[in-house]
């Protein structure tokens, strides 16, 4: 898919949770291909994918492996990649966790662990670079993901669709204690996007053809599909949008 391009974000210093597999593998790339500097926090070893990259793009990202939902590794990264790329000019919070449940076996482990993956570790990330910007006087660009999931109320989900709510929340209260700074904080909802983890353990051909029956478009997205809308927000384009959630879901849902 053939993005355009945004000049400021060349060179632009970028973090990314989770930018090694999914919607934040394709959101890696296409920062590097605009020619920024990223770098990426993800559990799992992505030493191949950051081999990959390079030879793809001709940029090698900065790969952290930690944790995200342990403040000390989270902020930890943070500090190396702008140790290797220059200070954070935008951060993409785009970790998490879909985990089905039934709704009467949700333990207390269960639900720290999904609030702790899909809406703490974006506050944490957020807040240490947020006040590293500001002490520097940067007008730096926050994009935290959440999803369309929680408005549509789908069926044991309850701690993922609770935490995508609260991301809403987030961004906007981050967007009115961080404006005063310059620093612009927006979120993106996607739709159902078919990533090989979806392909793997939810979604079957059923499953595909009712999703898209719901949608305007009568399109499968996929992972590339939201890194137009991303680039976007963490751009000068979008410089006078903030605290709003861009909905990039093929037309399911409507209004912020």
């Amino acid at each position: 898919m053939t993005q355009p391009t945004y000049p400021d974000l060349d060179g632009a210093s970028v973090f990314i949770t989770g930018g090694g597999s999914g919607i934040g593998a394709a959101l890696t790339e296409g920062f590097l291909r605009q020619g920024a500097k990223v770098g990426f926090i993800g559990r799992s070893d992505y030493s191949d994918f950051v081999d990959e990259m390079e030879r793809r793009t001709g940029i090698r990202p900065l790969f952290v492996q930690g944790d995200a939902t342990r403040k000390d590794e989270l902020t930890g990264a943070l500090d190396q990649a702008a140790a290797a790329h220059g200070a954070l000019d935008v951060l993409v919070n785009n970790a998490a966790n879909d985990m089905r449940y039934d709704v009467g076996e949700i333990g207390e482990d269960d639900w720290n662990s999904q609030i702790a993956i899909n809406l703490s570790h974006q506050f944490f990330a957020a807040q240490h670079a947020a006040e590293a910007m500001k002490a520097r006087g940067h007008a730096g660009r926050i994009v935290n993901y959440t999803s369309i999931t929680f408005k549509q109320g789908a069926p044991g989900m309850v701690p993922y669709e609770t935490s995508k709510a609260g991301i809403v929340g987030l961004t906007r209260a981050l967007a009115r204690d961080y404006g005063t700074a310059g620093i612009r904080v927006n979120c993106l909802a996607p739709g159902m996007v078919l990533t090989d983890k979806q392909l793997d353990k939810w979604i079957d051909d059923e499953a595909k053809q009712a999703m898209i029956d719901d949608q305007c478009l009568k399109v499968e997205l996929k992972p590339e599909d939201m890194v137009g809308p991303t680039l976007f927000l963490a751009s000068a384009a979008s410089g006078s949008i903030t605290g709003q959630c861009l909905i990039a879901d093929a037309g399911v849902e409507f209004g912020a």
